[in-house]
C-alpha cells in the first residue's frame, strides 16, 4: 500500500471515530496498526529499484530526447571544465551548476582538495589533472567548496600532537593545513563553527595554489589556454560564489 493510501485510511478512520464514538477502541487499534505499517514501509529502501527508476528516467527524459548530443558524445568528449568537488552527497556539481553530459570532467574527494604535485603520494589526482589539461584540453579548472563540510571540520579538529584516529581521512585533509593555520591566525576569537566556514573557503584557495605546482597547469596559465577558478556552494542559504586566480586572487562575486 502506498503512503498516501495509508494516510487516507487513517483520515477515514478518524472521521468514523468522530461519528461513532462506540467504535473508539476498535478504530484506535486499527489506526495504530496502520501507523506501524506506514512507518515500516518508509524504512524500506530498495537500492536496485532506485537505480532502475533513475536509469529509466534518464533514458526516457534525457538520453532519448537529446539524440544529437549523445551522437556527438559517442565520438569523444570535449569538456570545457575540470571540476574538483567534495564527495558529499548534497553538493553534486552536475545538479548545482546544471552541467550537461560531456560538459565537465569531474574529480570528487573528501573536502574537494587538490594536493600538491607528487608522483608517489597523489598520482591518482595527478593523472586526472594531466589527462584533463593535456589530452582533453579543458579551459577551466574549478575547485568548489561547500557549507557544512565534514572534511573541513575534521581538518579543524586535527590534534596538535599529530596523532591520528582514522586510516585515511586525517592524513588526507592535512593537505588543507595551510588553510587551517591562516584561519586560526586571522580569526582566533571566532567560534569553531565560524572558523570552519572560513576554512571551507580558504581550503579552496590552498587547492588553487597547489594546482600551480603542476607544470602543465602553469604552462596553461602562462599560455592563457587555462584559467583557475574557486567556488563555494552554500546549500544552507542557497548561494554560490565564484572567484578567479590569475596569479593573484580577485574578490569573490556572488552569483
Amino acid at each position: 500500500m502506498a503512503n498516501k493510501s495509508y494516510e487516507e485510511a487513517i483520515v477515514s478512520l478518524q472521521s468514523l471515530l468522530s461519528e461513532k464514538g462506540e467504535l473508539g477502541p476498535v478504530v484506535a487499534e486499527r489506526i495504530d496498526e496502520i501507523t506501524a505499517e506506514l512507518q515500516q514501509s518508509r524504512k524500506t529502501f530498495d537500492p536496485v529499484q532506485r537505480i532502475k527508476c533513475g536509469w529509466l528516467y534518464f533514458k526516457t527524459e534525457i538520453y532519448d530526447k537529446n539524440p544529437e548530443l549523445f551522437d556527438k558524445l559517442k565520438k569523444g568528449q570535449e569538456p570545457k571544465f575540470l571540476v574538483f568537488a567534495c564527495s558529499d552527497s548534497r553538493v553534486s556539481p552536475t545538479t548545482v551548476l546544471n552541467f550537461q553530459p560531456g560538459e565537465a570532467f569531474m574529480a570528487r574527494n573528501i573536502a574537494n582538495m587538490v594536493p600538491p604535485y607528487d608522483k608517489l603520494r597523489y598520482s591518482g589526482v595527478g593523472a586526472v589533472i594531466e589527462y584533463a589539461v593535456l589530452h582533453l584540453k579543458v579551459e577551466n579548472i574549478v575547485v568548489i567548496g561547500h557549507s557544512a563540510c565534514g572534511g573541513i571540520k575534521a581538518l579543524m579538529k586535527l590534534p596538535k600532537d599529530g596523532s591520528e584516529s582514522t586510516e585515511f581521512i586525517e592524513n588526507w585533509v592535512k593537505i588543507g593545513l595551510p588553510a587551517k593555520a591562516k584561519v586560526l591566525a586571522e580569526h582566533p576569537d571566532s567560534t569553531f563553527e565560524e572558523q570552519c566556514k572560513y576554512c571551507e573557503k580558504e581550503a579552496v584557495n590552498v587547492s588553487l595554489a597547489n594546482l600551480l605546482t603542476y607544470p602543465f597547469v602553469r604552462d596553461g596559465l602562462v599560455n592563457k589556454t587555462l584559467a583557475l577558478k574557486g567556488g563555494y556552494y552554500d546549500f544552507i542559504k542557497g548561494e554560490f560564489q565564484l572567484w578567479g586566480l590569475h596569479f593573484h586572487l580577485s574578490s569573490p562575486c556572488t552569483v
